[in-house]
């Protein structure tokens, strides 16, 4: 009968199952969003410029073939910087791609923009530096990327061990940190 108890509680049941499902999916959103990411202050570019020998990395799928000895060099051209990355894959040849990084306006050289493959950009913001220009922790405000590069291909650990410091005090994951092997130095052939 239409008009039994059970019949009106139908509706109700009904509105009590909407609720709840949609009460459970917008918990699902309720994400606090990462605080700010600040950087340096500034970034004397020509200064960054040369080679910096990756010590440590966040892993991520664009680098999934490097097995050792990942090296960026930087180089003034234009309004930019011309940026060549290189790694030694586990068979030995030598991965490279070049990108173009540009200065984030009112930035001061801390934050850029890179791409690698026009139209897409990606943030390269100078989280620490040191003073000699000799250690950098370059991050970008999502924290699922960041490296760790030196002038040098090795660094003592307890210089990395105040790097990862530091990227963790930033939100950053620091036991997601991978370090990176360096033996053989890729020449400027790309060999």
């Amino acid at each position: 009968m239409p008009g039994t108890p059970r019949d009106r509680r139908r509706p109700l049941l009904l509105l009590t199952v909407l609720v709840i499902a949609i009460v459970g999916a917008l918990a699902g959103c309720n994400s606090i969003p990462p605080a700010p990411l600040p950087t340096v202050a500034s970034v004397e570019l020509p200064r960054y410029m040369g080679t910096w020998y990756e010590i440590a990395r966040l892993p991520n799928r664009f680098q999934a073939a490097c097995a050792s000895d990942t090296v960026a060099r930087y180089r003034l051209k234009g309004d930019g910087v011309e940026v060549l990355n290189r790694c030694r894959r586990a068979d030995g040849s030598v991965d490279a791609i070049t990108g173009r990084a540009t200065p984030v306006a009112g930035s001061a050289g801390a934050r850029l923009r890179v791409s690698f493959f026009w139209p897409f950009y990606g943030n390269y913001w100078v989280l620490d530096i040191d003073r000699a220009y000799e250690t950098v922790l370059v991050g970008e405000p999502s924290r699922e990327y960041a490296w760790i590069l030196s002038r040098s291909p090795h660094i003592d650990d307890a210089h990395l061990q105040a790097l990862l410091a530091r990227a963790q005090s930033l939100g950053f994951d620091r036991l997601a940190f991978v370090t990176t092997r360096h033996g053989a130095p890729i020449a400027d052939d790309g060999t």
